[in-house]
């Protein structure tokens, strides 16, 4: 969700309250020949939770629920295990986007994976599961906002078992984000590990819909001593990573820094990288289906992120292991 950009239309969709709907979707394969096998479960991801039977994953909605349900089945499936606060972190808070209800109860799903050199220092991904429900029968699916995100958050969960990060990493599937990034300042208000151990918030919000052969990477202007680890990562097919949408001269809805729940952790001043793309026609309208992506570069977009977390991750533990020599020779 990118809040600048909000119109009438969507307003009064927001103002709609999910309807009960079909039984939960079954996790059939996707059938398409042309994904490399190792791609599959991403693109399985993204086609469950931008299922019709997910009704749009409103806050608080019967299709929410079913959403959240899936993630955790994934995670545990994953053998990403849940921190000592537990896996659901439930809420309920106003509405901050000032549309709707006057409160909502959300939940956000976390989990850990523990790191190999600093596991008491942590990166949290973030990627918000919710979206706007429905609205006079019309179906607003969400795949790039934000499915795809949560898609893209799995597969680094799969890899990141397979080889382990350097620092500990939690996972956090937000809720709430459409209603006014309310779950990730839920979050931060009760986090399961002390707030000065977060060394950086990755944020996955719209990573499928690379139109125009661009992932963004928002935040390496506020937080300079990112971008040098991130400039190495070579383009991946026709998808390249281009930092952005976060100077004085991006300005409007092109300024991405408040756009998403990164936006909570850069008020406590906690480094962030946001992976995005651009808008595209389909944004916050009924027509943001699974169909409609283009999966060589959904699977090029979330392996720029991979790429990116690792560099970040190495770059961090290296940035670390710099000042604990200094320290130790002065």
């Amino acid at each position: 969700m990118r809040l600048p950009v909000l119109s009438a239309a969507v307003a009064a969709l927001i103002l709609a309250a999910c309807e009960t709907g079909p039984a939960p979707v079954t996790s059939a394969p996707v059938v398409e020949t042309a994904i490399p096998a190792e791609s599959r479960q991403l693109l399985e991801d993204l086609r469950i939770l931008s299922h019709d039977d997910m009704e749009g994953r409103d806050t608080g909605s019967p299709g929410g629920q079913r959403a959240r349900d899936y993630i955790v089945s994934r995670l545990e499936a994953l053998g990403v295990e849940a921190p000592l606060t537990g896996r659901l972190q439930a809420w309920s808070a106003p509405n901050r986007s000032r549309i709707g209800a006057a409160s909502y109860d959300g939940v956000n799903v976390v989990g850990l994976i523990r790191g190999t050199a600093r596991p008491d220092r942590y990166v949290v991904v973030t990627a918000h599961y919710d979206h706007m429900g429905t609205y006079q029968g019309r179906l607003y699916n969400g795949a790039d906002d934000n499915a795809s995100g949560v898609a893209s958050m799995l597969e680094l969960a799969a890899r990141l078992k397979a080889a382990p990060p350097r620092h500990s990493v939690l996972f956090v599937a937000l809720d709430g984000e459409e209603r006014g990034l309310i779950g990730a300042d839920q979050f931060i208000q009760r986090p399961p590990v002390p707030l000065e151990s977060i060394a950086l918030n990755v944020n996955l919000d719209m990573t499928a819909r690379v139109d125009d052969g661009y992932l963004w990477a928002t935040g390496t202007w506020q937080y300079p001593q990112l971008r040098p680890m991130l400039d190495p990562i070579q383009p991946v097919g026709s998808v390249r990573l281009v930092m952005g949408k976060d100077t004085p001269s991006d300005t409007g809805a092109d300024n991405w820094v408040n756009s998403s729940d990164h936006a909570v952790f850069h008020r406590e001043r906690i480094p962030f990288v946001y992976f995005g793309v651009d808008y595209h026609p389909d944004y916050h309208e009924p027509t943001d289906d699974y169909e409609r992506v283009v999966p060589a570069r959904f699977i090029a977009a979330t392996e720029l992120i991979v790429q990116g977390f690792r560099a970040l991750d190495e770059g961090l533990a290296r940035t670390a292991a710099a000042g604990d020599a200094s320290l130790a020779r002065s």
